[in-house]
């Protein structure tokens, strides 16, 4: 037999082989769960509520967690949210990420949990920022307002006021968050200003004056809730500005201080975060499985039980009818409130802070 017909009856030998690993290969390829990216704030997606949809589903979920607005939009925006399928925001980041083309349309429809909501989160109309020339891009999750944590031991009463921040009796026993944005918009309440998220050109010069006065009452400041309660307990804090709300109560409370929480009168910020699908999801049928699976009563007794936000479908414990919530807007200018805040921060005067 020539070389040339041995190699032929060789190579005929391994076609069945070759076949049935092929056929492998696809048969692997087609039982292959279906994969979900989520990118999501902690809390949002314990191991176990995503365990609980994965054995519903079939899929398995792939979790990234962020700490920060600016970590959010970056992982986004990256490669144009190509590498998430759903992920967690505020209604007031939200605008930029619609602005940028970045999330698509949600049918509400495809979520039969809605109907469970609480009224006020039912209706887009009543909630700024969850929708966009009539269509949905967001829908609510989790949710807490900004009010004031107080030392019971250091006060005679419950504080009425975001003015208390200001009060000279505490001074250098105040906790705030680490946010310029934020922090203008109390000044501008202690200002009386109609929106806190709008400064006018001469709005600027007392604002800035109010944070000066405003520092020299810190303590310290704080970024994340869990180091919040550690230096309010470790370094005898009296009132601190809650970014968080009641999850910074509960972590307090379950360290042992002895704490009240109060809505001031001018309204609490409030933020509320949602569930939004990226233009790169990859299947908008299961992203939106994912949605309504977290709206369902398990994944929101966890995130109040457990972490101590507020959820969609049971009321706040504590708030009450007539408190007032603020909810997050995007400022008139962010860049222009972080840059002056961290000149605050950095013991400039008014004058100084305001240059150019």
């Amino acid at each position: 037999m020539s070389r040339s017909a041995m190699l032929r009856r060789s190579s005929l030998h391994r076609i069945p082989w070759l076949v049935l690993v092929f056929a492998l290969v696809l048969s692997g390829t087609a039982g292959a769960a279906e994969v979900l990216r989520v990118l999501s704030w902690p809390g949002y997606a314990d191991p176990d509520v995503v365990q609980a949809f994965e054995a519903r589903t079939g899929a398995r979920v792939e979790v990234t967690l962020v700490d920060s607005d600016e970590t959010l939009w970056q992982k986004l925006t990256a490669h144009d949210a190509s590498d998430y399928d759903v992920f967690a925001v505020n209604t007031a980041e939200l605008q930029r990420y619609i602005d940028r083309g970045l999330v698509v349309p949600i049918d509400a429809a495809a979520l039969t949990n809605l109907a469970a909501q609480l009224p006020r989160f039912r209706d887009p109309a009543t909630l700024p920022g969850t929708t966009r020339d009539g269509k949905l891009y967001a829908v609510p999750y989790a949710w807490a307002e900004m009010g004031l944590i107080y030392d019971r031991r250091q006060f005679d009463a419950p504080p009425q006021s975001i003015a208390a921040l200001w009060d000279a009796r505490y001074r250098g026993k105040v906790l705030i968050y680490n946010s310029g944005s934020h922090n203008f918009s109390l000044a501008a309440q202690v200002l009386g200003k109609d929106s806190p998220f709008r400064l006018d050109t001469d709005d600027w010069a007392p604002a800035v004056a109010r944070l000066v006065e405003l520092r020299r009452n810190l303590l310290t400041f704080y970024a994340h809730p869990e180091e919040s309660a550690h230096l309010f307990v470790s370094r005898g804090a009296a009132l601190m500005f809650a970014n968080y709300g009641t999850q910074q109560l509960q972590l307090l409370r379950a360290a042992g201080a002895d704490v009240g929480y109060v809505i001031p009168r001018e309204g609490a910020l409030a933020w509320l975060d949602c569930w939004a699908l990226t233009r790169g999801a990859g299947n908008r049928r299961l992203a939106l499985a994912w949605i309504d699976h977290l709206l369902g009563t398990g994944p929101a007794h966890v995130l109040s039980a457990r972490h101590g936000l507020a959820n969609t479908r049971d009321p706040a414990p504590h708030q009450g009818e007539t408190d007032r919530l603020v909810w997050l807007e995007p400022v008139e200018d962010v860049e222009r409130r972080n840059l002056l805040w961290e000149r605050i921060l950095s013991g400039d005067r008014a004058a100084r802070v305001l240059a150019p």
